[in-house]
């Protein structure tokens, strides 16, 4: 890996992989008091959100752009985004004592750990082919900028293509962020 490439786009979606598979490990012990779990499972959730809307806004158009395939591979990526959050949008409703809530919290790890093998293995490789070092770093800063402003709550009809993305995006990030700190959720 070269120094340019060190914090550009595709290591960034690949750390934040990573930060999410932590997670799910410790999910998967099934340990813990169910306060505890519930703050583990909102935390990943809120990660996964600004992840996904920051890809949508921002990685995907560049990948439509610059890939032969971008459109089929975007669509996908998109679809899949789309379920996982239906899946988190009924975890949030869920009781954490209700045994429905063990099984949705496993059924997004799957769900997102399919995602994620998807993304590493054909769409990032691709685009870091497709893409000079220079854009990958620029799409690497508009990414963690828009990971910054973007919602932390599922909201599975929400537009998830630009530009209406960049412009309600930001909005219901700050409508989450408050919510958040009302509640006192760990976002």
């Amino acid at each position: 890996m070269t120094p340019a490439q060190r914090h550009d786009v595709v290591d960034k979606i690949v750390s934040d992989h990573h930060e999410f598979e932590d997670v799910f490990k410790e999910l998967e012990k099934h340990e813990g008091a169910a306060q505890h779990r519930r703050d583990l499972v909102e935390h990943v959730i809120a990660g996964i959100v600004r992840h996904a809307v920051s890809e949508e806004q921002y990685v995907y158009p560049a990948a439509r752009r610059v890939l032969e395939n971008g459109d089929e591979i975007v669509e996908h990526e998109i679809e899949e985004h789309s379920k996982a959050e239906e899946v988190m949008n009924e975890i949030e409703k869920c009781n954490t004592e209700d045994p429905k809530f063990d099984e949705l919290v496993d059924k997004l790890i799957d769900d997102i750990r399919h995602h994620i093998e998807d993304e590493e293995e054909n769409l990032l490789p691709k685009l870091r082919q497709a893409c000079d070092s220079a854009e990958l770093q620029e799409l690497g800063e508009k990414f963690e900028t828009a990971k910054k402003m973007a919602p932390t709550r599922p909201h599975p009809m929400a537009p998830d293509r630009p530009p209406a993305n960049r412009i309600l995006g930001p909005g219901a990030g700050l409508v989450d962020r408050l919510r958040d700190a009302l509640s006192g959720r760990n976002s």
